[in-house]
């Protein structure tokens, strides 16, 4: 039998219950707090390198559209579902990789993956080659949070894990950040460009170059991840003579049936969250460049600093209300930060679309984003707090396949949906407005 409470690990586990309590290729250790606050920054650095990598794409739909003649519907799938669809579905399995053997092996393999794929997205002739090439960055990226979310749930007390995965899931915003600023920059100078000639793949158009230039850094960054050791795992399930229990699939799923209020109340909260958010990552830039006139460097850099400063600021002083309401004794703590974060958002981000003037809509745009990021880390957070520790792989995993699916997958197709059914229906009132007025004309006439 499974006795279904978990115990803390708070000695070196045996050999046998090395596939559930440690990487099998890694010292297990206790860690000081500095060291986990290190672990903490390595981590956000390969989240924050991997929303460059797919955040970039946002800042090319212009070339991208003409180059391979498609719609905004089709920009996007490539912003989202190419990308979601196997995100989303890879980061089941990997989940219980992480759960049964090591955490970071998993990361560094996937480290190496999208940052190759996000370079051969240069190489696509086609949209579909272009898709395939995007599928490859998600299923990468698919093994870096249940594997992160594994690691720091191990390496903090509970009432610091609010603030701890906050500043992780900062790579959201420093990535997103980085990848308008910098990479906005990079399009426009080498959009001034000539044909590039590279090895392989012979003279290729500018914007294709942009992704070489944000993908292969990565390839710098994988050895990195050696650094992190396997902490000792936590509040594990045993069984009833003591050692760690093995859950097959079925029992996972118990065990999250068991929780289910908990559990669903959260995801379907943090997709609408995660929505709207990847609908304003991903056609914010466009927003500017089309109502505004604005370039993509212009874009990129004013959406980066907002992006930058108040995302991860907002992300901060959501982890450090969640720990201290968690502290003392609320432990609905995560939730009333959601709130606050929902009322805040909806308010500020939604004036800031309808505003007129480019400015008007920059300064919105600030404290909506403060707001807009301060549940992420919290929530995610709970969800660890929730489950033992043999099964946050999966569920993390289960958590962001719902999240995804709903926020990636759907938050940048909806106004490319909305974008090209609005714009087809203008065209059709200005001819239906023309055809009135000739004809208004040759009955004066």
């Amino acid at each position: 039998m499974i006795n279904t409470r978990s115990t803390a690990s708070t000695a070196p586990q045996n050999p046998s219950e090395r596939g559930i309590g440690t990487a099998t290729n890694s010292k297990a250790v206790s860690p000081s707090l500095w060291y986990a606050w290190y672990v903490v920054i390595v981590l956000m650095i390969c989240y924050t390198l991997s929303f460059v990598d797919r955040q970039i794409l946002s800042l090319m739909v212009g070339p991208i559209k003409r180059d391979l003649v498609i719609s905004d519907t089709k920009i996007g799938l490539l912003l989202g579902f190419a990308f979601a669809v196997f995100y989303t579905f890879a980061g089941l399995p990997l989940g219980r990789v992480v759960d049964t053997y090591g955490r970071r092996n998993p990361i560094a393999v996937g480290i190496f993956l999208w940052s190759i794929m996000t370079a051969l997205c240069s190489a696509a002739r086609s949209y579909w080659t272009l898709f395939l090439a995007r599928i490859g960055v998600g299923v990468g990226e698919a093994t870096l949070s249940p594997a992160a979310f594994s690691l720091i749930s191990d390496y903090f007390p509970p009432e610091q894990l609010g603030l701890a995965i906050s500043v992780y899931t900062m790579g959201i915003f420093f990535g997103s950040g980085v990848a308008l600023a910098i990479g906005g920059t990079v399009v426009d100078v080498v959009m001034r460009m000539s044909a590039v000639h590279l090895p392989l793949l012979g003279a290729i158009a500018t914007w294709r170059l942009s992704f070489v230039i944000v993908g292969l850094p990565g390839l710098l960054i994988t050895p990195l991840i050696f650094t992190v050791r396997e902490p000792l795992r936590k509040h594990v399930m045993r069984d009833t003579e003591g050692r760690v229990a093995h859950l097959s699939v079925g029992q996972v799923m118990t065990e999250i049936n068991r929780r289910w209020q908990s559990f669903w109340g959260l995801a379907i909260g943090m997709v609408f969250q995660s929505l709207a958010s990847y609908a304003f990552l991903s056609w914010a830039p466009a927003f500017f460049q089309r109502l505004h006139g604005w370039t993509a460097g212009q874009a990129g850099r004013a959406l980066g600093a907002l992006v930058l400063l108040c995302g991860c600021l907002g992300m901060y002083v959501g982890g450090l209300l969640c720990d201290r309401w968690l502290g003392s004794g609320i432990a609905e703590g995560p939730l009333r930060v959601a709130t606050i974060s929902a009322a805040g958002a909806g308010l500020f981000l939604g004036l800031a679309l309808v505003m007129r003037e480019a400015q008007a809509s920059l300064v919105l745009m600030a404290p909506g984003l403060f707001f807009q990021a301060m549940p992420i880390g919290t929530i995610y957070a709970s969800i660890q707090l929730i489950f033992p520790n043999q099964i946050r792989g999966q569920v993390s995993a289960l958590f962001m396949f719902i999240l995804n699916f709903g926020g990636i997958g759907l938050g940048p197709l909806i106004p490319g949906l909305l974008n090209d059914a609005f714009s087809a229906t203008s065209k059709c009132s200005d001819c239906r407005w023309r055809s009135r007025s000739r004809l208004l004309r040759l009955r004066c006439s």
